[in-house]
């Protein structure tokens, strides 16, 4: 790969460790399109003009999914778990927001994320080549440490967090504004299987504890955006803020139903796609992931 990190060398490189799947993501391939809605609350409305804060129910598609980019992998697996989320705005325009199960990313720049990607990819070399990266990248142990836990496998996609990586800031109407990054807090709590327990509920066992759990009323998640003081780092998403940090509750989400329908492969969600009254930072993930998305998309629509 070269030294700038291309959208097709970060594709590749996810191909290489998973495989290549025409017609699916090359990351987070395997995964389940719901609807919803999502209704703001007062306090997220203080913070933004956003035309989703303002406490209308609003409509939304979800896709939850395994990050690995083989659409055949068991949902028992240790796997990072995302959770995409495309708001349907009252003018006709959308906005996403993309999280993902794991509480420390440590990854300042697209390319870390790649290499970390590659020294994890199965075979007789990892024996050699994953500790060779840790000593390179020492750090990476701290974080290891943090995110090991949340890789057990869950009861239910609807009983994870899920953690925005990256801050935005974001506009009220008098002008005001703070940078933010988001959480989403499951009602239903935070529950983990153990790999027994998952492995005996079978490859596919999420989403039928999904449409099981549907029929008994809608997956509830809270929306809670963690709000930067001054001199915490907003452009680096491998910088966590301090824990005592003022959070918000902004919202609810709640998943309805299965989108049985809908081709859950044609959707892009996309983190930079944003509304009136929020804004990018300078995150170079952030700013890199669309061309990334569009590469991705772009093949598989092909395809």
């Amino acid at each position: 790969m070269s030294i700038t990190l291309t959208p097709q060398e970060a594709v590749d490189a996810a191909n290489q460790v998973f495989g290549r799947h025409p017609g699916r993501r090359a990351l987070h391939a395997k995964g389940i399109l719901c609807r919803g809605t999502f209704t703001g609350t007062p306090a997220g409305g203080r913070l933004t003009r956003a035309a989703h804060m303002r406490g209308e129910p609003v409509p939304a598609r979800i896709r939850v999914s395994n990050g690995s980019g083989n659409p055949d992998s068991p949902d028992y697996a240790p796997d990072v778990r995302g959770m995409a989320v495309k708001l349907e705005l009252p003018d006709g325009t959308k906005t996403d927001i993309v999280a993902q199960s794991l509480p420390w990313f440590a990854f300042d720049q697209p390319r870390g994320f790649i290499e970390f990607m590659i020294a994890q990819r199965r075979g007789p070399s990892m024996a050699w080549r994953f500790p060779a990266y840790l000593i390179r990248h020492p750090h990476m142990i701290g974080a290891l440490r943090v995110n090991l836990p949340a890789l057990a496998p869950p009861e239910s996609y609807a009983t994870l967090p899920y953690y925005g990586v990256h801050a935005f800031r974001l506009t009220a109407a008098d002008g005001s504004s703070r940078f933010v990054r988001y959480e989403w807090v499951p009602v239903a709590g935070d529950r983990r299987l153990s790999g027994r327990e998952a492995k005996a509920r079978g490859r596919d066992y999420l989403r039928q504890e999904l449409r099981e759990r549907l029929t008994e009323g809608p997956a509830r998640f809270k929306l809670t955006l963690q709000i930067a003081e001054p001199g915490d780092p907003v452009d680096d998403p491998s910088k966590r803020w301090p824990a005592e940090r003022e959070r918000v509750e902004a919202g609810i989400l709640e998943i309805v139903e299965i989108d049985e329908g809908g081709d859950e492969n044609e959707l892009v969600f996309d983190p930079a796609n944003v509304a009136d009254g929020i804004e990018m930072s300078d995150d170079p993930v952030l700013q890199f992931r669309p061309r990334a998305y569009s590469e991705s998309a772009s093949r598989r629509m092909q395809a």
